[in-house]
């Protein structure tokens, strides 16, 4: 299990909301760093490339280059693993509640058949 010193640079990167709304739209697909300045076209290139930067040393972007191209793309591994810390025990909670209510319900069902 990861301390929260690991988990650190996400939270950071996650607490700015033009982080999260570059996180959004790289989302729906990997875009180029040219296509998210035109995306956020009241920032300048250097901010924009600020913003990757944080994002980047967090894990949360992913960076492949094609000839003079810079692609951005998701990784929302960071993401899920802090999911997975905090709300992954009540998650299976949640499951095994409603897996005896719905054993307990099969029960009563076949009781009032009988």
């Amino acid at each position: 299990m990861s301390t929260n010193d690991d988990f650190d640079p996400i939270f950071k990167a996650l607490a700015h909301a033009r982080r999260r709304a570059i996180l959004d739209c790289l989302k729906k697909e990997p875009m180029t760093t040219g296509g998210l300045c035109q995306h956020f076209h009241d920032m300048d290139r250097c901010t924009v490339m600020q913003h990757l930067k944080v994002l980047h040393d967090a894990g949360l972007v992913v960076v492949t280059r094609e000839g003079r191209e810079r692609w951005n793309h998701l990784n929302a591994l960071p993401i899920k693993e802090i999911a997975d810390r905090w709300i992954g025990d009540y998650a299976q909670h949640a499951v095994r509640m409603l897996s005896s209510l719905e054993r307990d319900l099969g029960l009563r069902n076949k009781k009032e058949t009988t």
